[in-house]
């Protein structure tokens, strides 16, 4: 039976766990536990060694700390609401509470992905207008890099909540993640969605999708000015400092890509494989990031080691 959402006190949806397999669901808590732990101690220490350290107040290293940041609110966002799922078995979660979450996550996305096209403009200009890298990317410009990602999350993705507020929606509402995105929600509608639909589509386009395109726009200058030098060694050492970065775009398109395949055409594959790519999405960004970046750069190393032989 639909309810209208004005017509119930308390309107709610049912979070998915593992269908067959209850009894894995401490095992899979566990494992999120641990993944959502380690992002927040590797991300934390990131945020930590940039701060401590004057020499890492460059633009690169302030761009991975609103990285950090975002992660590290964006995993808040679904994990600790996800375990709940799974130790103690509440999968009811409330219509404004869903609605919430669901802006949550879409709007930190768009502010990572605005955020990563950042640092591929700051490749961008490092390697091929060296000169000039102080002077377009200051620390002002840095600052309101971070201002506008946070904005445009916000200024595209508030709507989408709003344009399902209104909806009637049909029991028994129960959801194919264990959190809750805008789609999944959307499905579940018993009214027309398509101004929903041609929404939710244009904002993830003009926000992922356009993002995407100028990431590899730059990257293809970047490879033209490389390929102009005329050592193979000295186009290697300049492209390396490109690396940590390519590999946090793959660890967020990547699994962002999978998850809006797995929605689109692959309402035919088993509930496990939804909530595996969901999960995925939320926590590998936030685990590897730092991650990456610690492994490449020694200056990072280096800093926390320092802090943590303080605390000793």
């Amino acid at each position: 039976m639909p309810f209208s959402n004005s017509s119930e006190l308390s309107p709610s949806f049912l979070l998915a766990g593992l269908p067959g397999l209850e009894g894995a669901h401490s095992w899979l808590a566990a494992a999120l536990c641990s993944a959502y732990v380690l992002a927040v101690l590797a991300n934390g220490a990131v945020l930590l060694a940039v701060r401590a350290e004057p020499g890492l107040h460059a633009p690169m290293y302030l761009f991975l700390c609103m990285l950090a940041a975002i992660d590290l609110a964006l995993a808040s966002a679904t994990v600790p609401r996800t375990l709940c799922l799974y130790w103690l078995g509440s999968r009811r979660i409330g219509f404004g509470a869903c609605l919430t979450q669901m802006f949550l996550i879409h709007a930190l996305s768009a502010a990572e992905s605005t955020v990563l096209l950042a640092m591929a403009a700051d490749r961008y200009v490092a390697i091929c207008h060296p000169l000039r890298h102080a002077a377009v990317l200051s620390s002002r410009a840095t600052a309101k890099v971070g201002l506008l990602a946070l904005a445009r999350g916000v200024l595209f993705f508030l709507p989408l909540p709003l344009l399902l507020l209104p909806l009637p929606f049909c029991g028994p509402r129960r959801l194919s993640h264990s959190f809750c995105l805008h789609q999944d929600v959307m499905n579940l509608a018993c009214a027309n969605t398509t101004p929903s639909v041609v929404y939710g589509l244009t904002a993830i386009l003009l926000v992922m999708g356009l993002d995407a395109v100028l990431i590899c726009l730059s990257y293809l200058l970047i490879l033209r000015a490389v390929l102009r030098l005329a050592a193979w060694r000295e186009r290697l050492k300049v492209f390396s400092t490109c690396v940590a970065h390519i590999c946090v775009v793959l660890a967020f398109y990547v699994p962002l890509i999978g998850l809006s395949v797995v929605h689109r055409f692959g309402k035919d594959l088993a509930p496990l494989v939804h909530i595996i790519m969901g999960n995925v999405y939320i926590l590998v960004p936030a685990v590897l990031n730092p991650i990456i970046y610690g492994v490449r750069t020694k200056q990072i190393q280096r800093t926390i080691l320092s802090l943590i032989r303080v605390t000793d």
